[in-house]
């Protein structure tokens, strides 16, 4: 007979890419945390075994047999009559390779589920599509998965309409494994997409997402659930790693649920800590001790410099001021370096360009002068890094005669590239009377209100 109450765990985790250990391990300590709250079910987001983005990493075989060893091995410590675990991984079915969710329960691997509609690029170039398939048994609940884009609105002439075929075989609940890119305002785009499926099947809504930087893609998490009535059940938090356990009571129109609702992060709150999370992760994921960060007077530099500080606290930010005949010596930019407890320092660049000029037949003028400046301050503050193993970074890629392509000459790492002048202010002022959730900045002030309130350009000019 089935429970009247279904637990199930969802794990809104934070996996690295190729760690296939690493991520099995963090599987291990969601179950573990399922199982002190009598969950059921422990719930990973999509692909979470390999990570993501995995690109052409699932299509080495070697890659593929390890991730199966990892799932076995997962499958076989479910023998301890704890919850079932529904975890997304590469998977190989008669030499074809899939985007599944695989169900672990009983010690063995009790089904897979295959993701049907793919998104466009790496997607549909990797993966075969799967058939939409009937729900899974649970503990005596039946329990629809849809993959990702498996409950997008966007149907085409190949479109599969999973969330329908569950809701006709039986679904009692869906369950939604996800790994989706934060993009503004897209928070909404996703509810939308959720409400209209638990119209179309009447059916309440789990949907899972992973969080994370990785490979200059950010993952807010944000994972949520709906009722049948299109009440929202839970909220989770943006930005964060989480794992809440939401307790499910079978009534007679259906399972209904109450647990947490946390109010996410929107707009520029949003937007300051999706670029935190992911220097954070991009600095902690590819091994480095910290960051080496070009410094100038202006909003730009000023503001990378909180968001360094509140993804890795101040003792792993190094400030650079690379002084020449267009930057003075005493730059604002160290007293805001101080404000944060940052190490700043001042550099002349003029030895260096010096060393240029001596071996060339003539001044340099206009443009081209720039673009040497740029240069050189591109590649000291590499090197400088590459000492202590740290990343370079400067505010943003510059180019033409604002620099000519600075970024890349530090090996492209930015913070603020690609936000508009106004948006860079209204960061900056936010950030002034605000502090996001983990930062490991101070609180308060860091920059006059002048300088918050105008923009400038924090270009490398010569």
């Amino acid at each position: 007979m089935a429970a009247d109450i279904f637990r199930i765990t969802l794990a809104q985790l934070n996996p690295t890419v190729g760690d296939i250990a690493g991520n099995a391990a963090k599987a291990r300590e969601a179950r573990a945390r399922a199982a002190a709250d009598g969950a059921d079910l422990v719930v990973l987001p999509e692909l979470f075994l390999a990570g993501h983005p995995c690109q052409d990493l699932v299509l080495n075989p070697a890659f593929q047999a390890a991730c199966r060893a990892a799932i076995e091995a997962l499958a076989r410590e479910t023998t301890d009559g704890g919850p079932a675990v529904l975890i997304g991984t590469p998977w190989i079915d008669d030499g074809k390779l899939y985007n599944a969710c695989v169900l672990l329960d009983t010690g063995r691997i009790v089904a897979t589920r295959f993701k049907a509609n793919l998104a466009d690029g790496d997607q549909k170039r990797v993966f075969m599509r799967g058939p939409a398939a009937g729900p899974l048994s649970v503990r005596g609940v039946r329990i629809g998965v849809a993959i990702g884009e498996d409950i997008s609105p966007e149907e085409s002439s190949s479109y599969e309409n999973v969330i329908e075929t569950l809701a006709e075989t039986g679904a009692e609940l869906i369950v939604v494994p996800s790994r989706s890119c934060y993009l503004r305002s897209g928070g909404d785009r996703r509810l939308s997409a959720a409400v209209a499926r638990v119209t179309e099947s009447d059916l309440p809504l789990v949907w899972l997402n992973q969080v994370g930087g990785q490979d200059g893609k950010v993952f807010d998490g944000a994972s949520f659930a709906l009722n049948a009535d299109l009440s929202v059940a839970a909220q989770l938090p943006g930005f964060a790693a989480e794992v809440t356990t939401l307790a499910w009571s079978r009534g007679d129109d259906g399972w209904q649920c109450r647990g947490p609702v946390t109010t996410p992060s929107e707009g520029d709150e949003a937007d300051y800590a999706a670029r935190v999370l992911g220097l954070r992760d991009h600095v902690e994921k590819h091994g480095f001790t910290g960051i080496v960060l070009a410094l100038t007077g202006g909003i730009e530099s000023a503001l990378s410099l909180a968001m360094a500080v509140d993804a890795l606290g101040a003792a792993r930010v190094r400030g650079v001021v690379l002084s020449g005949p267009d930057m003075p010596q005493e730059s604002p930019a160290i007293a805001v370096a101080a404000r944060f407890g940052v190490t700043a320092e001042t550099l002349p660049i003029a030895p260096a360009v010096a060393g240029f000029e001596t071996v060339l037949p003539g001044p340099l003028a206009g443009d081209a002068r720039h673009a040497l400046l740029a240069r050189v301050r591109g590649s000291l503050l590499l090197a400088l890094a590459s000492l202590s193993g740290a990343l370079a970074v400067v505010p943003r890629k510059t180019s033409d005669r604002h620099g000519c392509e600075i970024g890349d000459a530090t090996g492209g790492a930015t913070l603020v590239d690609g936000v508009s002048q106004a948006e860079i202010v209204r960061l900056a002022a936010l950030r002034n009377r605000w502090k996001p959730a983990n930062a490991l900045g101070p609180s308060g002030e860091f920059m006059s209100p002048d300088l918050a309130g105008r923009a400038s350009s924090d270009a490398f000019e010569g």
